[in-house]
């Protein structure tokens, strides 16, 4: 199981300059990624780093470890613009970028910028999004007319470090959700509330969804292809270990320091302390 110290970017954890150190320490103290979320901390507040430019603040401190968006919101962003910034950043990160990718349930995202419509189809805008930033990553000139996005017949850059691109996960809670993901690189979930610390999926209930995922990408062709799972949560909630994900089927434990476990000294030394193997 790989080990990445996931970061929330909001109140004092907002400035880019800590989320590079924080990813100093955690590259340097034995994790494997570096990963963050991204918001306008509206709802979570008080505020939110764009994480684009957080990850290109912790790709300039780091040399080693995984930098993972976890996860973007899709809906709210054009998807050309997802492509491009993604595509910089593993360029500029040498290949170490994993784009997560979801929906958004936050209407602080949405609703106060008059996005109601958005926010309420921003399930479909998802679908269809992926696949245009799929296909952009990829470097295909493209042409594409759907409900929510054109695209006329153009390509957009850089071209990523890593090839076809960087690895896609995307962040799902529900069945349907679970099967979408198979048919990208990873599926990436939720063990605990971030606030709480309240289990919200045991591992019992990610072994089933990691076996619907199994299922779906062996009816897509995709069965020998690898596929990561990733799962989001603080270790020993609810009296359970990362291992005990891990024997679920979890390839990837996102360890999540937020505002609700203290202040940046407590984040230094939750980083500091290294993975909780």
């Amino acid at each position: 199981m790989r080990f990445s110290l996931d970061v929330a970017p909001i109140g004092a954890l907002a400035d880019p300059r800590v989320l590079g150190e924080l990813a100093g320490i955690a590259e340097a103290a034995g994790w494997d990624g570096f990963s963050t979320w991204d918001s306008l901390g509206i709802d979570i507040g008080p505020a939110a780093a764009d994480p684009f430019l957080a990850l290109a603040a912790a790709a300039a401190a780091t040399e080693r470890i995984a930098l993972i968006a976890a996860v973007i919101v899709l809906p709210r962003r054009r998807p050309q613009l997802v492509a491009q910034s993604a595509a910089t950043l593993d360029l500029l990160s040498g290949g170490r970028l994993v784009l997560g990718v979801g929906a958004g349930a936050d209407h602080g995202d949405y609703l106060p910028f008059g996005e109601a419509g958005a926010y309420e189809s921003r399930i479909a805008r998802m679908d269809e999004a992926i696949d245009v930033v799929d296909r952009l990553l990829r470097g295909d000139t493209l042409a594409h007319r759907g409900a929510a996005y054109v695209v006329d017949g153009v390509a957009v850059g850089p071209r990523p470090a890593q090839s076809p691109r960087p690895p896609m996960w995307l962040g799902a809670v529900r069945p349907g959700g679970v099967r979408k993901a198979a048919r990208l690189d990873g599926w990436s979930g939720v063990s605990a509330n971030p606030e709480t610390g309240r289990v919200v999926m045991d591992p019992d209930r990610v072994a089933e969804l990691v076996a619907m995922a199994g299922e779906e990408r062996a009816r897509l062709g995709r069965g020998d292809a690898p596929f990561d799972v990733s799962m989001f949560g603080i270790a020993g909630s609810g009296g359970f270990a990362p291992s005990d994900f891990e024997r679920a089927g979890v390839t990837g434990w996102l360890e999540s320091v937020s505002p609700a476990r203290g202040g940046l000294a407590d984040a230094r030394a939750i980083a500091e302390a290294g993975p909780p193997r």
